[in-house]
């Protein structure tokens, strides 16, 4: 006997049609059940949302840090100690999701916050974090009485941190 003749015969039994039906029917039967049982997600692991915790304070010590490293490369300039002022700590944005409607001369928006987590660990998503902005510098240095030195280090301070140099003082490290 060849296959096909083989799988005619198979489908000529009427049990064997029978059962194909049956099984057909069950399976669509659990598809169709499975669309009505709700979710069960507390098997799966939870994604956390990472929280950036960084004050105001931490970030001005790093750039000082950082700053008088710098600095203290500047030939004469010796040894360099560094004191930022900020003028706010740092700021959370956000993310948002909103629609604009418009009717003849009349439009609204509406914004709402895009929320991540579920059930009571929602939270908002930040789409960015601002860092505070600095608003002086004061450069204290060994090689501060040199004009040249104190000169490179205004120029130096104004670039790396975008400052006028109405806002930086440097002076001779005693």
């Amino acid at each position: 006997m060849k296959m096909p003749e083989k799988l005619k015969e198979l489908l000529r039994c009427r049990k064997w049609v029978l059962f194909t039906v049956i099984c057909g029917a069950a399976g669509m039967l659990l598809i169709m059940l499975s669309a009505l049982i709700p979710e069960k997600r507390s098997d799966l692991p939870e994604r956390e949302s990472t929280h950036i915790e960084y004050d105001s304070s931490e970030f001005c010590r790093n750039t000082e840090k950082r700053l008088a490293d710098q600095l203290g490369r500047i030939d004469g300039a010796g040894e360099v100690s560094v004191c930022l002022t900020v003028n706010s700590s740092q700021r959370y944005i956000y993310a948002t999701e909103g629609r604009m409607s418009r009717s003849g001369n009349k439009s609204e928006e509406e914004k709402k916050y895009v929320m991540t987590g579920g059930g009571s660990n929602k939270s908002a998503l930040i789409e960015a974090v601002e860092a505070p902005e600095i608003t002086g510098a004061l450069v204290l240095c060994e090689g501060g009485g040199s004009a040249v030195v104190r000169e490179q280090m205004y120029k130096a301070v104004s670039a790396m941190l975008g400052l006028p140099t109405a806002n930086i003082f440097v002076a001779k490290l005693r």
